[in-house]
């Protein structure tokens, strides 16, 4: 009887493992012969890591990537995540999906994490919290890469290299720099934004970045984190249809099976994505409020500088410079610097000034000339243009 168990026992378990065994050799069957070379030299560490890439990446690149171009991006982002404490303790499920992919669009596939760590391990070495590592990339990332924002760059879908060979790239190409700049020290970031605003023509993308169990909005021209000019657009997107919604990528499917709409090409759908309209509306809702109380018994004053006044409406005539405003008995009241030529048509220096006064506001002009502009403030809302050239 003791032997009929033990034969029993034996071939109980035999059938559990012969499957699970086929199963796997099934699995690696299908992997091509760079993706098993990849999974075999990977160190057992950072396994888990290439076995997740492998996994969801797109047939595209299933069909091109080699296996020193994975081998090298899975090394990096483990490096970069074991050089800092906060990186260390971001969880496995946000670094394998938001710091270790080498791609967020359908941008060329490069090797940029190398040129990128080295370029920005500098700006966080001293960062003792994953905030203060986000204000430090997001702050210098502009100056680090001199690529500024023109509608002129070659492609809307710029990969890293093709932006810095350049100089230029649109609110996509600058997303995807700063998606790299903070995968590239271990912050997780994606790319956020719309094919269509509700409420204007138009589509725009930007960067989010998770920090603490909570992702926040941010820009290659840092303002502040959730602080940015579209937000008043974001937050009227319309959450009952799917060409206003407000999108943020993922490198693996998404519960829902969102795909992220490419205006460019609105054929691809392999770009995975998690509809984070409601999010928006909320914080919308919630700055929203933060500006009524700004306005209580204030006006909204947007001040605008161009060059001169012969085509002021052209973005490339705008002028970025310094504008001081006083009251009558000369207390600052408020301060800013104008948006530059690059920066995006909708971004515009605002001021909340109380109303029934009359106020001094000062610049100087392309002659060092101090200017002074008088402001009788009375309506809710001013739009002030003022000439550089003058």
């Amino acid at each position: 009887m003791k032997n009929i168990m033990k034969m029993f026992v034996a071939l109980f378990v035999v059938g559990i493992i012969l499957p699970s065994c086929d199963k796997k050799n099934n699995e690696n069957s299908s992997l091509s012969p760079e993706h098993k070379k990849a999974l075999e030299q990977v160190s057992q560490d950072r396994r888990a890591g290439m076995e997740f890439l492998i996994k969801y990446m797109p047939d595209r690149d299933r069909e091109e990537l080699s296996a020193d171009y994975l081998l090298e991006h899975v090394n990096l982002a483990y490096e970069a995540r074991n050089a800092h404490d906060w990186a260390k303790n971001i969880p496995e499920e946000i670094f394998l999906n938001d710091v270790l992919p080498y791609a967020s669009f359908n941008e060329k596939r490069e090797s940029w994490r190398r040129d990128f760590r080295d370029r920005f391990s500098k700006y966080v070495n001293n960062s003792q919290t994953l905030e203060e590592a986000v204000r430090a990339i997001n702050e210098n990332a502009k100056e680090e890469l001199e690529v500024i924002y023109s509608t002129e760059r070659p492609k809307p879908d710029q990969a890293p290299q093709e932006s810095m060979s350049c100089g230029l790239a649109s609110c996509t190409g600058l997303s995807v720099l700063l998606v790299d700049a903070f995968r590239s020290v271990g912050i997780p970031a994606r790319i956020a934004g719309t094919p269509n605003w509700t409420q204007k023509q138009g589509n725009h993308n930007w960067v989010e970045v998770w920090i603490d169990g909570v992702w926040y909005f941010t820009e290659y021209y840092f303002d502040d984190l959730d602080q940015a000019w579209f937000l008043n657009d974001a937050g009227q997107a319309n959450p009952n249809d799917k060409k206003y919604w407000i999108y943020a990528t993922s490198f693996k499917p998404t519960s829902d099976s969102v795909h992220f709409p490419l205006v460019w090409d609105l054929d691809i759908q392999y770009v995975n994505a998690e509809n984070v309209t409601d999010r928006y509306i909320s914080i919308y809702k919630e700055k929203n409020e933060e500006e009524k109380a700004k306005l209580d018994g204030k006006a909204k004053v947007e001040i605008k500088m161009f060059k001169d006044n012969v085509c002021s409406q052209i973005g490339d005539n705008r002028v970025s410079e310094e504008v001081q405003v006083f009251d009558k008995d000369g207390n600052l009241q408020g301060e800013g610097v104008t948006s530059a030529p690059e920066e995006d048509m909708n971004k515009i220096l605002t001021m909340y000034l109380a109303k029934n006064k009359i106020y001094n506001l000062r610049y100087k002009n392309s002659s060092g000339k101090l200017k002074v502009e008088e402001l009788n403030i009375s309506e809710d809302k001013y739009n002030i243009v003022l000439f550089f050239n003058e």
